[in-house]
């Protein structure tokens, strides 16, 4: 069971706090069950989820956990699904946003940004599909990293690519 104050990912809602935990006025069924109250911290609404929800729910990264989890980057690879196989691939995505791992997230941004290069490179318009999941893999996942490495959520991106070219240094160092 999670406490008041507690940061936690609901479902497809990204980072949530816990502001309440008990029995909400107004809501049906609400003298017989708990519920926790959300604060989404990236929207305005509020949420009330009984606290046995069968929606997904645990704990946001520690910085530590963001911090080996972005040092693990470049070693990710992007999705070997057949791109022209449009169901497979929107099938690949959804499971990727529903499986609420940090690292499939960062797979299925890879995976577009690789493909949203070569679209480029052609002089094709990156397909829409691929834009809508990358947007949701990126608010989803920089909204997490913003959080736990204590930052504002527009500069994680920048953070990542900072730390990423600095690891580079440091090897080309060693080497």
């Amino acid at each position: 069971m999670f406490h008041i104050e507690d940061l936690i990912v609901y479902g497809s809602n990204g980072v949530c706090k816990i502001t309440d935990i008990g029995y909400p006025e107004g809501l049906r069924d609400s003298e017989k069950k708990r519920y926790y109250t959300l604060n989404p911290l990236y929207t305005t609404e509020v949420i009330y989820a009984p606290v046995d929800t069968k929606v997904f729910m645990r704990p946001v990264l520690t910085r530590q956990e963001a911090l080996d989890l972005i040092s693990q980057i470049p070693q990710i690879e992007e999705d070997s699904t057949d791109p022209r196989d449009r169901k497979q691939v929107m099938n690949r995505y959804q499971a990727s946003l529903r499986s609420h791992d940090c690292r499939d997230l960062v797979q299925l941004i890879k995976t577009v940004y690789l493909k949203n290069q070569s679209a480029m490179e052609r002089k094709r318009v990156p397909g829409q599909v691929d834009q809508y999941f990358l947007k949701r893999a990126e608010d989803l996942l920089y909204g997490e990293f913003a959080i736990a490495l204590g930052i504002a959520r527009d500069n994680v991106q920048p953070f990542i690519k900072d730390t990423m070219e600095s690891m580079l240094c440091l090897q080309q160092k060693e080497a």
